[in-house]
């Protein structure tokens, strides 16, 4: 055993109002939570204390149950700035928490990618592997509408009785 156990930060739920930026942000990134995973609930914030003495908190896009995947939201974001980062964060713990693709392309079952198009935070589809299946702009994040269940050949069937 080691004579002094290193002590892991203690994280903390962000309060609604103490980072109105990220809580505007999630709010439209849990629109799309809804409508494409129903069964999940909401994302919120996450913040743990900064690792050396004055360091800001780092805060975290995470599961009502603690967990999180990735990297924190950048402390120095702007308003412009806060859609995709939330957006990249909460996809990145929905993927590696459920370990399936999300939000996935309606058209053609890929995930999809942050992007921006017209001056709007978007989600970004890669497109078919064929010709004439262009990659394309699925929608404004936010405005996802149609859930999508990715054929998982892998997955084991339910014996019938």
């Amino acid at each position: 055993m080691h004579p002094h156990p290193v002590r892991q930060p203690e994280p903390r739920f962000v309060a609604e109002g103490e980072f109105p930026l990220w809580d505007e942000a999630l709010a439209v990134v849990n629109r799309d939570l809804a409508a494409t995973l129903p069964e999940q609930r909401p994302l919120c914030l996450i913040a743990y204390p900064g690792w050396e003495e004055g360091e800001d908190e780092h805060v975290h896009v995470a599961f009502e149950s603690g967990y999180f995947h990735g990297n924190a939201l950048p402390p120095e974001a702007t308003a412009a700035g806060a859609l995709p980062a939330v957006a990249e964060a909460a996809q990145e713990t929905v993927v590696e928490f459920l370990w399936q693709a999300w939000p996935v392309c309606t058209l053609h079952g890929l995930g999809m990618h942050v992007s921006e198009d017209a001056g709007r935070p978007s989600w970004w589809c890669a497109g078919g592997s064929r010709p004439g299946d262009p990659a394309h702009v699925r929608t404004a994040i936010g405005e996802l509408t149609t859930a999508h269940r990715p054929h998982r050949p892998n997955r084991k069937r339910r014996k019938k009785r």
